[in-house]
């Protein structure tokens, strides 16, 4: 089995939820799911509101679903969905 990259855009509730402790939770989630290489982007919406886009390499073949259930699971997270996958190279 090869390894994909995956993105997700994880859609905070409302702009006064800390981003960093965000991160730390949804870092937790992909981590314990047996993802690998996590790191995120912060992608402007608007007024302020901050989608942060969680990137992580995760084992070909294996259902990406339940990280993404986990995500949208966060305590003031409004939505997490997949944006991109794509077998990593190397």
């Amino acid at each position: 089995m090869g390894t994909v990259s995956v993105k997700m855009k994880v859609l905070p509730a409302s702009l006064e939820v800390d981003l960093e402790e965000l991160k730390q939770k949804a870092k937790e989630i992909v981590e314990g799911k047996g993802g690998t290489n996590c790191h995120f982007e912060e992608e402007e919406i608007a007024f302020g509101l901050k989608a942060l886009i969680t990137i992580f390499d995760w084992t070909e073949g294996l259902e990406v679903e339940p990280v993404e259930e986990a995500l949208a699971q966060i305590e003031n997270v409004n939505s997490a969905q997949l944006i991109d996958m794509r077998r990593a190279i190397g």
